[in-house]
């Protein structure tokens, strides 16, 4: 099996985009700071984020993969492949009037649209304004995005992931250059990111549908019709929709709550912490997601449960290599990464601190947020979008809940502390719903191994911890000092914990390569 291998290829690509991504924010922080053109910017730029991941990557993946992935087939026929086609012209057939329809309708309702999700910015007209100016420039991206998404769907379903996984690194370009070449102005260089934003959508479109047509996808749009693929497709949708919707309220409460009830900044300071927090989450989890929804759904039109459970597994452990170190270097060395990364131009000391705590906050649920991207496929894969819906509507209700207790005393720490508690809440409900229908199971092995890369990564990060008090005078000086002493401590944590997982045979060099062998 290849799926490990695939996952490391994607996993790979988004590597580069999040580092595209970090040096996209690295410049966002020193010409934005954390102020009204970064709040503005970030809640203009969530707008159309909030619908890409409901529709373009939440529900419509979710409806379309498994039932393009069933009509293509575990072993492709010139049949298969042709009723694969006809299914997906017909869902394009139906999608591009409703995008166009939906575009038009958004942008003339953006003033109400963002009075609801900042509340006016407590009067401050100046701002406000801002925020609807930018939220015109960004929303056609998500018409762009949508058409990305059922294309990557197709190519990921014939095994070619690489062309979508690339996408992502067309955005951050486009960021980039626009932050390059806008003037040192906060106010236009947030213009500029918002125009850019819509341009990279039609970049990454035109990138895909060139991918598509080298790999033999050309589809002829039919008049909409509805047939019985596409009513399975719909039927999926729909839940998969309130689904994802629910997920990404829980998003949107911590943006609302922050821009009305919290000092300005922190909205900003949600936004710089989670993106450090989303660099495993988009490497790992986005890559896993990517490759077993497919990968599942095509054993499942097999009858082949078993090998469903144990891909699943295989990604688990290999995920949990990852993640496990991750979240807990967060924990240990927040402020050191958030200092390096981010604090110089308009981000000051006090946004360090502030995004540090988040980041703290947020990591503890990181390797939940994986786990999900690895549970949740056993669902859509099965056409099962209904119990995912409930489970995510608990973890909404967990989360506003905590949202409203925490914020008081904690603030915006409060606000990403509730965020990670909900989703080990949804991943503790997405297991057992799985494991009552035998649908799913930790195999011993994958436990005890993650059991040990959790123990070698909390000695990673005490030895971390400490290490990040002696270096401290060094995270005072200059950029290039601080960059130093931030790798020396990396390398640090990284040669700890792999070096102990070889010297007690936990890991072996032969498992890597199994791991990674095109033969698995």
């Amino acid at each position: 099996m290849k799926l490990i291998r695939r996952v490391s290829e994607v996993g790979g690509l988004t590597l580069i985009s999040r580092i595209l991504g970090f040096t996209r924010d690295i410049l966002m922080a020193r010409f934005l700071g954390a102020g009204m053109a970064s709040d503005a910017f970030f809640i203009a730029f969530k707008l159309p984020n909030f619908f890409r991941r409901l529709f373009a990557e939440g529900a419509f993946s979710a409806g379309f993969i498994p039932v393009f992935s069933k009509l293509l087939g575990k072993s492709i026929t010139a049949e298969s492949e042709a009723k694969a086609k006809a299914f997906a012209a017909n869902v394009l057939a139906w999608f591009l009037p409703i995008l166009a329809i939906f575009l038009i309708l958004m942008e003339v309702a953006m003033v109400p649209v963002m009075l609801g999700l900042s509340g006016g910015f407590e009067g401050n007209t100046v701002k406000f304004n801002l925020l609807v100016e930018l939220g015109w420039y960004t929303f056609p991206y998500l018409s762009l995005i949508s058409l990305v998404a059922l294309y990557g769907g197709m190519l990921n379903a014939y095994g070619r992931f690489a062309a979508a996984a690339f996408v992502p690194v067309l955005l951050n370009i486009f960021m980039i250059s626009a932050l390059i070449l806008a003037p040192d102005n906060d106010i236009t260089a947030a213009r500029y990111l918002a125009i850019a934003v819509s341009l990279s959508g039609g970049a990454q479109f035109l990138w895909l549908y060139i991918a598509a047509r080298r790999a033999g996808i050309r589809l002829k749009l039919p008049k909409p019709h509805i047939s019985d693929d596409f009513k399975k497709f719909i039927k999926m949708v729909g839940p998969a929709a309130i689904g994802a919707g629910i997920t990404q309220i829980n998003l949107l409460i911590d943006t609302i709550l922050a821009a009305r009830f919290l000092p300005e900044g922190s909205v900003s300071w949600l936004f710089f912490a989670d993106r450090l927090n989303q660099l495993p989450i988009g490497i790992i989890g986005v890559a896993v997601g990517t490759v077993l929804l497919p990968t599942i759904s095509r054993s499942l039109a097999d009858n082949d449960h078993t090998s469903a459970i144990n891909q699943q597994n295989l990604a688990f452990q290999f995920s949990m290599l990852i993640t496990l170190p991750a979240a807990v270097a967060f924990v240990s060395i927040a402020e050191p990464l958030i200092t390096t990364l981010f604090e110089r131009g308009n981000f000051d000391a006090v946004a360090t601190k502030a995004s540090s705590a988040a980041l703290v906050a947020y990591a503890c649920g990181l390797p939940a947020y994986i786990i999900g991207k690895i549970l949740i496929p056993g669902y859509f894969a099965r056409g099962n979008t209904k119990t995912p819906v409930k489970i995510a509507a608990i973890a909404l209700l967990v989360n506003t809940s905590l949202n409203i207790a925490f914020i008081g005393p904690f603030g915006h720490v409060g606000l990403a502390a509730a965020t990670a508690i909900a989703a080990w809440v949804n991943i503790l409900l997405l297991y057992l719903g799985l494991r009552r229908d035998n649908n799913f199971y930790f195999e011993k092995t994958s436990l005890i191994n993650s059991a040990k890369y959790m123990a070698f990564a909390i000695l990673m990060g005490v030895g971390l911890y400490y290490l990040s008090g002696v270096f401290n005078v060094y995270f005072e000086e200059g950029e290039i000092t601080r960059t130093f002493a931030l790798i020396t401590l990396i390398l640090f944590g990284v040669v700890f914990y792999f070096a102990g997982l070889l010297l007690t045979r936990t890991v072996t060099v032969g498992d890597m390569r199994k791991l990674l062998s095109k033969e698995r």
